[in-house]
């Protein structure tokens, strides 16, 4: 808000501010998943009514790059390992 005696005056009053010259009002927007302190951005911008879709996209990403990383195998006590060949149970023939 300016004031009359402003040096600004009433032409900065008349002049549209850039907000208001945009047309149609269309805003891209994009998204962002933190993980543990990792942040993914989504791949693309999106129009401000798919969001949701900046959503998943990060999400997605997010989803990909986890998977290529190699996990240590973490062994609880008392833990059985699935793949295990002898223990308790019946076997391929038992009865």
């Amino acid at each position: 808000m300016s004031l009359p005696n402003s040096p600004q005056g009433s032409a900065a009053a008349s002049r549209p501010s850039w907000q208001d010259q945009l047309s149609g009002g269309r805003t891209a927007w994009s998204s962002t998943v933190s993980i543990n302190t990792q942040n993914f951005s989504a791949r693309y911008w999106y129009d401000g009514q798919y969001i949701n879709n900046a959503k998943e996209d990060a999400a997605e990403v997010a989803l990909k790059l986890l998977n290529q990383q190699p996990r240590a195998s973490t062994i609880y006590p008392g833990q059985i390992d699935s793949r295990q060949t002898t223990g308790y149970g019946r076997g391929a023939g038992g009865v």
